[in-house]
């Protein structure tokens, strides 16, 4: 049961602050309490999930601007903002990361500064994350997440995933590119072997929960539970092992101290004022993207890891969440390193791997006057704030020069093999994949559709128009347009609500679309809104997707 709200002020200043932080008070001490293995193999798990992906990133960075982020700045984003998020966060759950969306904009910004602009990055991009930070401080004070994201479906979120999995091959096939123009022949085929190899290990080993009655359970959990890890440390040795010794490798640029990539910085602090007033002032249009980028970004990794399918119960905190994440971006801004927000991919990954079954006692029926109960068995995460706060304290732990070297021994074909992998296990859960294959389906072998659907056929082109907004997207990001293309996105929601009533029937909008945030379809509420107009008064759930704990009494007199 959701949260309920007043519809008739919706845009009340603070009252969704004011009930996140009654919500995170209840939760807080509780979030503490729960820690067990599962919880320390979840740490483990996103840890590498985490860790490795931003690498790959920080290897991109590093060549497309011109050195000033690498392997340190994304390392120590990624470890700071997670720490910060795991303690003060209304929702634990949520897993920060550089992401593939910002790294495209952070390029394309750079190429614009250096070739159009002339003006130095670090200071404008300083100015754009300061800019984008009181952006956020708007969104949280004026209870955006209930004006915006109770218009946003499936539709959108689908594609904004498929995108992210597009962006993830793309940077692994970028990365094969580098390594066949910098080293030998032989090399090149090595780091494919490398790569496909990391990819498929990771996939067989993530498969073993199914392999019974092969091994005990427990070795069977294991190796499912660190498929990731596994594949990755074993083609990180496998190079140093008798003749591959020999090849030339392409390894991630480190830093030999704990200072910027950038030889020409000496500290992490960009003195963002002595850029002139009318590019600081011009700072607000990038500013204005990285806001809707992230703003999206992150109230869909909320969402999607706190699905039914997980269970969760507590309560979380959008607004507060959002205002952290604007604190999070003014930092990494003036320490000049890229910011961290939500991550699609990771977010529910993060979930599934704290997923359990319970069991509790409900009553079923009354016999002989007596009632009596029957056990329930329910799946469920470990919502705690211990996987997180571990996962991120671990990433800033390589900051440090001796760990560092570590990762220096990091061939990138492996950062490509992993980028494939997380590609593959976003992709896998995405329904549009699904609907790819029933084009592929004969008509005779694909599932009974519901009653009022006479045909696959506006299904199929549904999910082609869906591919082809995707595609059409992913092409802007590679344009001087790119910085752009969360504006785009932004614009499918009218797009779903408006256009597309008109081009498919209601029917099937209902089959293949739902709210991304709350349960119905834009279908059901116009007919409800025709049948039942809303008057003065009315009340409408809330938006946050989980069930809360029971809230006080002090809670719901200021808030309902």
């Amino acid at each position: 049961m959701s949260e309920i709200q007043p519809e008739d002020k919706p845009l009340r200043p603070f009252r969704l602050l004011r009930q996140d932080f009654c919500h995170l008070r209840q939760r807080y001490v509780s979030d503490w309490t729960t820690f067990n293995q599962l919880v320390i193999a979840s740490a483990v798990f996103v840890f590498f999930s985490n860790l490795l992906p931003g690498l790959t990133f920080a290897n991109d960075l590093y060549v497309l601007t011109d050195r000033n982020w690498g392997t340190i700045e994304v390392i120590f984003s990624t470890g700071l903002c997670g720490v910060v998020f795991s303690l003060a966060s209304a929702q634990p759950l949520t897993i920060l990361g550089v992401t593939g969306p910002f790294c495209i904009l952070a390029e394309n910004l750079y190429s614009l500064c250096k070739s159009s602009f002339g003006i130095p990055f670090l200071p404008f991009l300083a100015w754009s994350l300061i800019h984008a930070a009181w952006m956020h401080y708007l969104l949280a004070i004026f209870n955006a997440h209930n004006w915006t994201m109770r218009y946003v479906t499936t539709f959108t979120t689908e594609i904004f995933s498929l995108l992210n999995s597009v962006i993830y091959f793309h940077k692994a096939i970028q990365e094969l590119q580098r390594v066949h123009s910098q080293a030998s022949f032989a090399s090149f085929l090595y780091a494919i072997i490398g790569t496909v190899g990391t990819l498929l290990v990771a996939i067989f080993l993530s498969t073993a929960e199914r392999w019974k009655p092969l091994f005990h359970r427990y070795i069977r959990m294991g190796l499912s539970e660190y498929a990731a890890a596994i594949s990755i440390i074993i083609f990180i040795g496998l190079p140093h092992a008798g003749e591959l010794a020999t090849l030339d490798r392409d390894t991630l640029y480190i830093s030999s101290s704990f200072r910027p990539t950038d030889p020409e910085r000496t500290i992490f602090f960009v003195q963002f004022w002595h850029l002139p007033v009318g590019w600081a002032f011009a700072a607000i249009i990038p500013g204005c993207i990285i806001t809707i980028l992230f703003f999206f970004d992150h109230e869909i990794s909320s969402v999607i890891c706190t699905e039914k399918r997980f269970g969760t119960r507590k309560p979380g905190g959008p607004a507060w969440d959002i205002f952290l994440l604007g604190t999070t971006i003014a930092i990494c801004g003036i320490l000049g390193i890229p910011p961290a927000n939500g991550l699609l991919p990771q977010a529910p990954l993060h979930s599934q791997s704290l997923l359990h079954r319970e069991r509790n006692k409900r009553a079923s029926h009354i016999v002989d006057e007596e009632e009596k109960s029957e056990p329930e068995e329910y799946d469920t995460v470990y919502e705690q704030r211990w996987s997180h706060f571990l996962h991120a304290g671990g990433i800033l732990c390589f900051v440090s020069p001796p760990l560092m070297h570590v990762l220096g021994l990091t061939p990138t074909s492996v950062l490509a093999g992993l980028f494939l992998f997380m590609g593959e296990q976003s992709l896998s859960v995405n329904p549009i994949l699904f609907r790819v294959f029933y084009l592929l389906t004969p008509s005779s072998e694909l599932p009974r559709l519901p009653e009022g659907i006479t045909g696959y056929l506006p299904i199929h082109l549904y999910t082609v128009f869906q591919v082809l907004i995707t595609a059409g997207i992913f092409i802007v990001t590679l344009t001087k347009a790119g910085p752009a293309f969360p504006v785009i996105i932004i614009a499918l929601i009218p797009l779903r609500l408006t256009v597309m009533r008109r081009v498919w029937r209601k029917e099937i909008l209902r089959y293949v679309d739902q709210w991304a945030s709350r349960d119905g379809s834009p279908e059901d509420m116009v007919e409800e809104e025709t049948a039942y107009p809303l008057q003065d008064g009315d009340i409408d759930q809330d938006v946050q997707g989980v069930v809360p704990v029971q809230p006080s009494s002090k809670c719901v007199s200021k808030e309902v």
